[in-house]
């Protein structure tokens, strides 16, 4: 049974010791249930957040988180151009354990609503440059993680293996990722400090007078040295404001691009279907599967009517009429998930921007069911506490008034 958001302010009390909380509320801004949390209102008009892991697995993710918080010191901070949660009291929560943050205003976009051009697009570019431009020293320090590009292209490898193990991958799908693995080319770069979870709605935005600007950002528990490609693979699904977040990351980079970073990124963005269906069968879930392979099968359409973009530098030679029909006879069939995420087979009515959207939701749903920190999980959702200090202002004039007669 959920936590009421009073019991939650409780617990917080135990947190922050000497902190008086006159209002909470639900958050109500796409909870998963991994957690429960509430925004609370002090006596002093300070808004915090309260979260409490409701599985082991979250439980597991928040430590990550606190980690790389407690982590970044204000010199880190300082080279963000927008807000980072700082983590203020811990208390016991039955076998597990509250924590409480400081409260970042904003809303969050979904991608295929970034507009194009200046503003949140080129906004989210420069946040994400700016991640890219910190020292990768301090994640060493802390003991997170820290990958090659070996380490990369190797962990790309044991997710297409896998995938191929479970033979419902589309041959065509897995010869394209397997040529993208197999691509010296590909795997050339850099790897700087990146986010490792990024999606569109990791964003915090705020309305300025110029235009809506990022403010702050949420969901660091996958905080690493890595491929900064993957900071890129949800741009997949923001349409034509794809091409203006990138190039305010470019713009705002420290250090050139390597070439194939935006290749990388989309093979990144295709694993994702990969992993929702690894995930279908740890849990043995059909559903999740039949989800997965009926995406899969969409992105079938999408590689053999996207020819001209490849993701390996050498795609090797066009495929004929008759390489194209075999490819086709050794995908698997399987009927359609029962989920609202299934793609038709029908190449005539594919729309690849719809696709792009499926493959955000399945994402979003992968991370959900598997109880890792995803920004629908977050506490920093755009709540509106003006009603409860209006209501705990009524409550004193009532009692003011019970008291006077």
């Amino acid at each position: 049974m959920a936590r009421s958001p009073l019991t939650l302010a409780a617990v917080a009390t135990s947190a922050l010791p000497g902190a008086i909380f006159i209002g909470s509320g639900e958050l109500g801004h796409r909870e998963s249930g991994a957690y429960d949390s509430a925004l609370l209102l002090a006596d002093d008009d300070k808004q915090y957040v309260v979260r409490i892991p409701n599985t082991q697995q979250a439980e597991t993710d928040q430590s990550r988180e606190l980690l790389v918080l407690q982590a970044m010191s204000e010199g880190i901070r300082s080279r963000l151009p927008f807000d980072v949660h700082r983590v203020l009291g811990q208390a016991p929560a039955g076998e597990t354990r509250a924590v409480v943050y400081d409260y970042l205003p904003g809303y969050q976009v979904d991608a295929e609503s970034i507009p194009s051009g200046d503003g949140v697009a080129s906004s989210m570019g420069g946040a994400i440059a700016a991640i890219h431009a910190l020292p990768g020293s301090f994640v060493s320090d802390a003991g997170l993680p820290v990958q090659s590009a070996a380490d990369s292209r190797d962990e790309a490898r044991n997710v297409i293996e896998r995938a191929a193990a479970t033979k419902l991958l589309p041959a065509a799908v897995r010869k394209r990722w397997a040529d993208a693995a197999a691509d010296d080319a590909l795997w050339r770069f850099q790897p700087t400090v990146i986010g490792g979870s990024i999606a569109a709605d990791s964003f915090l935005v705020t309305d300025h007078e110029p235009g809506p600007i990022v403010t702050g950002m949420i969901g660091w528990g996958s905080l690493r040295v890595a491929d900064p490609a993957r900071d890129l693979h949800w741009l997949s699904a923001a349409g034509e404001a794809a091409e203006s977040v990138f190039a305010a990351y470019v713009a705002a980079s420290t250090r050139t691009p390597d070439a194939m970073i935006r290749q990388r990124s989309m093979l990144y963005a295709e694993l994702e279907l990969a992993r929702w269906l690894l995930h279908g069968r740890d849990l043995h879930d059909q559903a999740i599967i039949d989800d997965a392979v009926s995406m899969l099968d969409g992105l079938v359409d999408s590689v053999l009517g996207n020819l001209m973009s490849p993701i390996s530098s050498s795609p090797g030679p066009v495929m004929t009429v008759a390489d194209v029909q075999e490819m086709l006879k050794n995908t698997p069939q399987t009927a359609s998930g029962s989920g609202s995420s299934a793609i038709s087979m029908d190449t005539d009515s594919f729309d690849p921007d719809e696709f792009e959207r499926e493959l955000a939701k399945a994402s979003s749903g992968r991370q959900d069911a598997a109880g890792t920190p995803s920004p629908d999980e977050q506490e920093t959702g755009p709540i509106d506490v003006s009603q409860l200090r209006e209501s705990d202002d009524s409550h004193r004039d009532r009692s003011s008034s019970s008291d006077e007669t």
